[in-house]
C-alpha cells in the first residue's frame, strides 16, 4: 500500500474531507501511519487465525503473512 493508494482510500471513505485542505503534509503523514497499524493489525489477525489451524501444519501460513509487514 503506498501514498497514493492511502490517499484513494481516505477519498473513498470521506475521511479526505476533513484533514485534505489543513496541513496536507501532516494529514497524509498521519494518514499513513494509521493505515499500516490497521494493516499490521490484520495481518496478526489473519496469522493468530492461521495458528489455531497449527494441527493441519498452518504455521508456514502465518510466518509468511507476517512477512508481508516486512516486504
Amino acid at each position: 500500500m503506498n501514498e497514493d493508494d492511502i490517499i484513494l482510500m481516505a477519498d473513498a471513505s470521506g475521511i479526505a474531507y476533513y484533514g485534505m485542505n489543513k496541513d496536507r503534509e501532516k494529514f497524509i503523514y498521519y494518514l499513513e501511519a494509521f493505515a499500516n497499524l490497521v494493516a499490521a493489525a490484520e495481518r496478526e489477525a489473519c496469522a493468530k487465525v492461521c495458528e489455531a489451524q497449527d494441527e493441519y501444519g498452518w504455521q508456514q501460513y502465518a510466518d509468511a503473512v507476517r512477512a508481508r509487514g516486512n516486504a
